[in-house]
């Protein structure tokens, strides 16, 4: 009894001394709140942002890192239960959440041309007149070391850089936000882009399992699921198939592809070369060696077609195009290269011997600057926010990315989406894929969702758009005009 009466007491001194080093230490930061005003559809919408840290600590108090947010809450708003709220982030992993806040669903937006292509430095924002604000209060969360987030000082950033840390570590900052705010009983909706995807369909099964926090919906921009249909790995044929479709789709843009087919419109095209796709071609590269001479012709033919490259390169890689050597292949012969996120944008290498370009021209030289630009002046100008650390747009400082939750195998989270779904059978999913997006092609988001066996009921929750744009399709104009027109169906 004496024991156990020592024991309780040296682990409430333990506790109560770790709960005040870890705030003598490192103290919460302070958030930032300003107040402003836009219209959106005509409709003047008051709003009141939040700019700061919200604080990740363990059991005994102890702080583990400070995660960067802004949030958007509508004022005048009575019952808090019945407004909505998203929880919004990009992907990477590497990425903070700057794309889709000043791409398509924040108050303010990144000018460009309407193609989506960067106006001259200094690059400007604008307000967004079709956020996303009047359906929804708005979260954006950049995860530990994008952004400004960073693990406390003693502690070590590697313990939130993995699927399963990096989905543990957003979901606490979910469940904190909620408890904070008192929006448990508000309906909840996650925004995920890219790997950003991935995360949102994790923290959904990982929210419903921990603590029981239910969705009613996921918006997965450019999604990417399940990694086999992405990496062009030898031994797997999978990216060869599913790329194809946009392949052809860049092909057709940069009008490399024979009359008959520049002709056709894009969406019929599409079919036909999936079509041949998912046959023909898959059953050719499933045959490898033993494939015939007659089927290898059959095959050329129709790959120099869709592709617009020479046989002789086709029969150089043996009929299995990589995605770099194509984006460098396509415009060799006028020294130009296509773009990854987007292949839409070209740019210019050094020489034109390479065998992949040396930058993604959507990235490079499209986005970065004026993105990079629109986030620091914002923060500071009209969030009223100060910090001497460094605006992680894009970093390596995530890496290694530990994927030990997957060893020898791909991670493939599909499943975790159908077990959420079967779950809580009232989760609505809006999937937008742009056909030429490399990084995440439609037609490997397409036939993950054909291979996750959801049952018929399931399948009526998922709707799926596409856009003639690429990875972030809301720098196209009319993509972005129509993105609001299907989000107000999403909602409702």
């Amino acid at each position: 009894m004496l024991l156990w009466i020592f024991t309780t007491y040296a682990f409430a001194q333990q506790t109560e001394n770790k709960e005040k080093e870890g705030k003598r230490e490192n103290p919460p930061p302070k958030i930032v709140e300003t107040n402003h005003q836009i219209t959106i559809q005509g409709k003047i919408i008051k709003y009141k942002a939040q700019t700061g840290f919200l604080q990740l600590q363990d059991e005994y108090g102890k702080p583990k890192a400070n995660i960067f947010f802004i949030a958007y809450t509508q004022e005048g708003i009575s019952d808090v239960t019945k407004r909505p709220i998203t929880f919004c982030f990009n992907g990477g992993p590497g990425s903070a959440s700057l794309w889709l806040h000043l791409g398509v669903i924040g108050p303010k937006r990144v000018l460009m041309t309407d193609k989506g292509e960067p106006l001259p430095p200094p690059y400007k924002y604008i307000d967004n007149e079709f956020s996303w604000l009047d359906k929804t209060d708005l979260v954006f969360i950049d995860p530990v070391n994008t952004g400004y987030s960073r693990a406390v000082e003693g502690e070590k950033p590697a313990q939130f850089l993995g699927y399963v840390e990096d989905i543990e570590s957003v979901g606490e900052f979910i469940r904190l936000y909620c408890s904070k705010n008192a929006r448990w009983a508000s309906p909840k909706y996650l925004a995920g882009e890219s790997y950003g995807t991935t995360r949102a369909v994790g923290l959904a099964n990982y929210l419903q399992d921990r603590y029981n926090m239910y969705f009613n919906g996921l918006c997965l921009i450019s999604a990417v699921l399940q990694f086999q249909t992405v990496r062009f790995d030898k031994g797997n044929d999978l990216p060869y198939i599913l790329f194809l479709p946009t392949y052809t789709a860049t092909a057709w843009y940069h009008k490399k592809l024979p009359t008959d087919l520049q002709q056709k419109d894009l969406k019929s095209l599409l079919k036909e070369v999936e079509n041949f796709a998912l046959n023909e071609y898959a059953t050719f590269l499933v045959k490898g060696d033993w494939a015939t001479e007659t089927e290898k012709k059959s095959v050329a033919e129709k790959l120099q077609r869709y592709t617009g490259l020479s046989a002789e390169f086709l029969a150089n890689c043996f009929y299995r195009i990589e995605i770099g050597r194509f984006c460098k292949e396509l415009l060799r012969k006028e020294g130009k290269t296509v773009g990854r996120l987007d292949s839409r944008m070209i740019g210019v290498d050094y020489d034109n011997a390479g065998e992949r370009f040396e930058f993604d021209p959507s990235l490079n030289a499209t986005i970065s600057g004026p993105y990079a630009t629109a986030i620091n002046q914002y923060i500071r100008q009209e969030l009223k926010f100060e910090t001497h650390l460094a605006y992680e747009v894009l970093t390596s400082r995530v890496q290694p990315w530990n994927y030990n939750n997957v060893q020898n195998r791909y991670l493939n989270v599909a499943e975790e989406l159908r077990s959420a779904m079967a779950k809580n059978p009232a989760l609505k999913v809006w999937v937008c894929s742009g056909y030429y997006d490399f990084a995440t092609p439609y037609f490997a988001t397409d036939y993950t969702f054909n291979h996750a066996f959801l049952r018929p009921e399931q399948k009526k929750n998922i709707r799926t758009t596409y856009y003639e744009a690429g990875h972030m399709m809301y720098i196209h104009k009319e993509s972005f005009l129509q993105m609001r027109k299907d989000l107000e169906k999403f909602f409702e």
